[in-house]
């Protein structure tokens, strides 16, 4: 297989098939046991995914290889697979501050780009979870204390100076980061091939392309994204990249993809999640069936603030006081709901949807409230000053005729 110029591997690279498996993983040294079944489970946009099991049930491994090209749409739309040595850097920052929140990593194959991993085949997508009735738990908390976690440990605040400008050139991913700054920060609101929505919404993506003081907010939040380089992001934080359920009776979150890491703006991460969330409510209310939707932003927010203050006392560089930390958490704040409009604009008339709403009877009116919703976090983010005025919004938009 030749790779195009800008997507080069090494020459070990090879494409793996479900048949390659079972002496890949005893070449590595994952494996010692002679008989291995083997299914593919592929199912994002990017990657291939393989679990490998023991016919007796006693043992099981996921492996996740990069492919040289977006893998929904094969050869005609490349992708460097270095993009997992993005997730593999990711995961080992994330495991030196919060292990139990992603799936334990057994290797990583730099030649193949591939990903040697626990198994995470009994638990559920969160998304998927919630679509089908399921409650949130104790999800959002975890999800805030992920972020505040990763992002103490990666920032100014909480690393040398030299060591963040090291992650910081270490953790470049042009490729990946024009995909967000494309799909998620510009190409909405504009006429652009990749854009489809719902029929119903004709009159709301036209004009979301003609207003001038929504595409100016966007542009401001694209070049923060752009910028500003905070911390360490997950950089895809949504609903498809947490698993749940449970083992021994407690509570599992898994967080994974990490991807489409980089050094960037906090409120990225918790703005998708967030946009997620929201989306959930409104399909929940769609449905008939709110659940315990309308807690989410705060309890995540809360649980960020809380582990954020906590960790602050070991702040390396003491120049940044307490109330620094406040006005710090303010911007954080802000960009986060800022970036949730954006991630729920872009899941209703951009490129990506959610089943979320596709899967609804009927998705126009969700769809639609989404979209309004989406709009009004973005344009008023620097006045929604807490999550009791954004429920006030979220009300506003379910009691409106859609």
């Amino acid at each position: 297989m030749t790779l195009p110029p800008h997507t080069a591997a090494p020459a070990a690279y090879r494409v793996l098939e479900p048949e390659d498996i079972p002496d890949y993983l005893r070449e590595r040294g994952h494996w010692t046991g002679e008989a291995i079944e083997v299914h593919e489970v592929s199912d994002g946009n990017m990657n291939r995914v393989f679990v490998a099991r023991d016919p007796g049930g006693g043992r099981s491994l996921a492996v996740k290889q990069a492919l040289p090209w977006v893998r929904v749409a094969g050869p005609s739309w490349p992708m460097s697979p270095a993009r997992a040595d993005a997730e593999a850097r990711a995961y080992r920052q994330v495991a030196a501050v919060a292990p139990d929140t992603i799936p334990a990593i057994h290797g990583y194959d730099t030649d193949n780009y591939a990903l040697t991993m626990e198994d995470m085949s009994d638990l559920r997508v969160l998304r998927t979870h919630l679509n089908e009735g399921g409650e949130y738990g104790s999800v959002s908390r975890h999800i805030g204390t992920f972020v505040a976690a990763l992002s103490f440990a990666t920032s100014d605040f909480g690393m040398a100076s030299a060591d963040r400008k090291a992650l910081v050139a270490t953790s470049v991913s042009p490729e990946l980061c024009k995909i967000t700054e494309d799909v998620v920060l510009s190409e909405p609101y504009l006429d652009h091939e990749h854009n489809h929505w719902h029929h119903s919404l004709d009159d709301l993506a036209a004009a979301f392309r003609a207003d001038p003081a929504l595409r100016t907010e966007v542009a401001a939040l694209r070049h923060i994204f752009m910028t500003s380089a905070q911390a360490l992001l997950h950089g895809d934080l949504h609903t498809g990249s947490v698993m749940v359920g449970t083992r021994q009776g407690a509570d599992v979150v898994r967080v994974f993809d990490p991807e489409f890491s980089f050094v960037g703006p906090i409120g990225f991460d918790l703005g998708l999640y967030w946009g997620n969330v929201l989306v959930s409510e409104l399909r929940a209310h769609a449905l008939g069936t709110p659940g315990d939707h309308a807690e989410q932003l705060a309890l995540s927010w809360d649980a960020f603030e809380a582990e954020l203050r906590r960790l602050w006392p070991a702040r390396i560089d003491t120049f940044f006081d307490d109330a620094y930390l406040d006005r710090f958490l303010t911007q954080v704040w802000s960009e986060s709901l800022g970036f949730a409009g954006t991630e729920i604009i872009r899941r209703v008339i951009g490129f990506a949807h959610l089943t979320d709403l596709t899967t609804l009877p009927d998705p126009g009116p969700a769809s639609r409230r989404a979209l309004l919703l989406g709009r009004e976090l973005i344009l008023r983010r620097d006045r929604l000053r807490d999550a009791a005025g954004v429920r006030v919004l979220v009300e506003e938009v379910l009691g409106a005729t859609p």
